[in-house]
């Protein structure tokens, strides 16, 4: 398993890591932006994050892992493929989270979801809404980086913590400074 202390520079040599002024998902401003895609696109770094995430979670028995597309499928399929069972992901029809595409999870299952990054928790909460509104178990919730300490009602295990400070854009020093914002493309609040 990678030590965090190995993740983070990986991170930060792939270009995960990005400084600036950045518009987050939520709508707040941060000076630190995590790029998932710099992590998600090669395979041969993923399947370790994704092994290590599985194996934490292996006792908890998970029979289905739960992700949220766009981002979340990537992780999610590899996650499910160390685990051994299905993956499947919530999507957004009419600006609400809900399996589509034959996708079902039922009371027998155990899920666990997954998360490449979780800033606000809202990509995970979403997806808790959709497993418990089918009435399935859910496990825990598994990222490779936490930016602020969310609690999600269940086990949350992140492959590295890495509180990042955001703020409203009237309280925004970078915004009272006039420095551009940066909008990396991350899912907007609706």
């Amino acid at each position: 398993m990678m030590e965090v202390a190995d993740l983070r520079a990986e991170l930060q040599a792939r270009g995960a890591l990005q400084s600036g002024h950045f518009l987050l998902s939520s709508g707040r401003h941060s000076d630190r932006f995590v790029q998932k895609f710099r992590i998600l696109e090669d395979p041969q770094f993923v399947e370790p994050l994704a092994s290590a995430l599985a194996q934490h979670f292996r006792s908890s028995h998970p029979t289905v892992v739960l992700s949220a597309a766009i981002g979340g499928i990537i992780l999610g399929y590899e996650v499910a493929r160390a685990l051994g069972t299905k993956a499947i992901f919530v999507e957004k029809q009419n600006g609400v989270a809900i399996l589509r595409r034959g996708f079902e999870l039922t009371r027998s299952d155990r899920a666990l979801i997954v998360e490449d990054v979780v800033t606000t928790g809202q990509s995970v909460r979403e997806a808790l809404e959709v497993a418990r509104s089918c009435e399935a178990e859910v496990v825990g919730v598994g990222a490779i980086v936490r930016r602020s300490p969310v609690d999600f009602g269940v086990e949350t295990f992140a492959l590295l913590e890495l509180p990042l400070a955001s703020y409203a854009p009237d309280q925004c020093a970078q915004c009272e400074a006039g420095v551009p914002l940066t909008d990396p493309g991350s899912r907007r609040v609706s």
